[in-house]
């Protein structure tokens, strides 16, 4: 019996200041286990390489790893669920620093 699969994807468009930018999650369940993951941070006023993409992490191309600012390095992975939360976390640093540059 082949492995049921299924696909998430989660796009949130963001507002305010950071209008036109987005967050997006999808993940490939394979018999509730998470077989490939892409979580993105795109912003064109931030980063104009790699189709805007920030930050973000996936599994594609047989390894995991990092995107920032149109550099790639791989990642140790342990679970997804810690990976998310890393994201959440540097998307809310960046953030900060985004906040502090417009501020200046």
């Amino acid at each position: 019996m082949l492995p049921v699969k299924t696909r998430m994807v989660e796009v949130n468009r963001l507002k305010g200041k950071r209008k036109g930018a987005s967050l997006k999650e999808q993940v490939w369940l394979e018999d509730e286990r998470v077989s490939e993951y892409s979580l993105v941070y795109i912003n064109l006023k931030r980063c104009q390489v790699d189709h805007g993409r920030v930050l973000g992490y996936d599994n594609s191309h047989s390894f995991h790893h990092r995107h920032f600012m149109g550099k790639i390095e791989a990642i140790e992975f342990t679970s997804y669920p810690n990976l998310f939360d890393r994201f959440i976390k540097e998307v809310h640093e960046l953030w900060r620093i985004e906040d502090e540059e417009d501020q200046n």
